[in-house]
């Protein structure tokens, strides 16, 4: 939209052919110039998009419920009628594989599955089956720096938003400053040179 935009504006400002030569002109090089920028980071699926932003709650819960030393079949399972989607199923798959005698470490490592980021959350809760720790201080641990990691990438996210909004203005003062501050200029010194030969 932004290179059409500036090309547009360029090709009304100078007008008639010349104008439309310098719009198209504009245009493909500022889509060029879009095209080339980077990602600030590869977008996830929206499924782990979702997931991400439900860890910490997860993560606070499952450690509210271990805390009060019930079974982790239980904690999964009220966990999992507390979340939303896709978290609920996740949980009560582990809540069900719990419940019917599968491998804790096994089932807590399956979490993860298909999703990096649950990664952390699947190995502390294995951690705690095995070892029989409580895991609430690292859940909790864990949920805070999902919510500090969930902050700066919002920020980078509005950084980036910022920037990527002045590209159509400069598409379209740049050539106006162009044409109304330098052409005149050269224009007017190039009479007036060639007019004393």
């Amino acid at each position: 939209m932004a290179p059409c935009a500036g090309g547009a504006g360029a090709a009304l400002l100078i007008g008639g052919l010349p104008g439309s030569v310098v719009g198209l002109l504009l245009g493909v090089a500022l889509h060029q110039g879009m095209a080339r920028m980077p990602l600030a980071e590869a977008q996830p699926t929206r499924v782990d998009r979702r997931l991400v932003d439900q860890l910490p709650l997860t993560a606070e819960l499952l450690a509210a419920c271990m805390a009060a030393s019930g079974p982790p079949s239980d904690a999964a399972d009220a966990v999992a009628r507390a979340v939303g989607s896709p978290m609920r199923e996740r949980l009560a798959g582990v809540a069900a594989e719990l419940r019917m005698g599968a491998d804790p470490a096994d089932c807590w490592e399956r979490l993860a599955d298909g999703c990096p980021a649950l990664a952390p959350l699947g190995r502390c809760l294995a951690r705690a089956s095995t070892s029989g720790a409580p895991p609430s201080a690292t859940l909790a641990r864990l949920a805070e720096e999902q919510r500090a990691a969930a902050a700066r990438a919002a920020t980078a996210r509005t950084g980036k938003a910022g920037v990527l909004a002045t590209a159509p203005l400069g598409g379209c003062f740049l050539p106006a400053f162009v044409l109304i501050g330098i052409v005149p200029v050269v224009t007017g010194l190039a009479s007036a040179f060639l007019g004393r030969r």
